[in-house]
């Protein structure tokens, strides 16, 4: 038995819907699985409150968590603005992922997973990269990096998500993104602050 939903589209994510607990959900109790058949196939294993993917390190896999996040928090019913900061979280974080963790290298996955637990969505991205050293990331906002091109991504995360953390080991580091959902408000919608 097959425990996942097969992606086959040329757009990886026009196939995703959130759904509630399931058949699929029960059998695959959030274990992710790359299949290899072409660089967009992916498993995507569902639980009640859980989707987690594997992703080639590639430039369309930044534009695919991208989407992928503004879809979910969309969905979970948080307010155009929150959705944005994830999104754009979100992305900064595949871009590390992609470009600094992985390289780009063809053998090494991304891994995105998206968690509603309680009042929280928790946003998980893993590279297979060597780690990081977090005491070499420069402030952005020092004056000798005010001009620079890049080197914003970790404060744009930090600045749109309620808690950012970040672990960094031998065999790659992990990012964790964090934000808290604050209830309904006028429009149907949950707000966060």
């Amino acid at each position: 038995m097959s425990c996942g939903v097969v992606d086959n589209s040329p757009i990886p994510q026009a196939n995703y819907r959130i759904r509630r607990k399931s058949h699929l959900a029960s059998v695959c109790e959030g274990i992710a699985a790359y299949v290899p058949c072409r660089p967009y196939t992916l498993i995507h294993a569902m639980t009640e409150h859980r989707v987690a993917y594997t992703l080639d390190s590639s430039l369309e896999t930044i534009d695919s968590c991208e989407e992928k996040a503004t879809r979910i928090a969309t969905e979970l019913g948080f307010g155009d603005d929150e959705v944005m900061q994830i999104s754009m979280a979100v992305r900064e974080g595949a871009v590390n992922a992609v470009l600094h963790g992985n390289n780009y290298s063809a053998d090494k996955k991304v891994t995105l997973a998206f968690e509603r637990k309680g009042n929280e969505l928790v946003i998980t991205i893993r590279d297979q990269g060597k780690g990081m050293d977090l005491s070499k990331i420069p402030n952005p906002l020092a004056p000798e990096n005010l001009l620079k091109t890049s080197g914003r991504g970790i404060f744009l995360m930090r600045s749109f998500m309620d808690v950012v953390e970040i672990r960094p080991s031998s065999t790659g580091t992990e990012l964790k993104l964090i934000k808290h959902v604050h209830g309904p408000t006028a429009g149907g919608k949950e707000a966060s602050q």
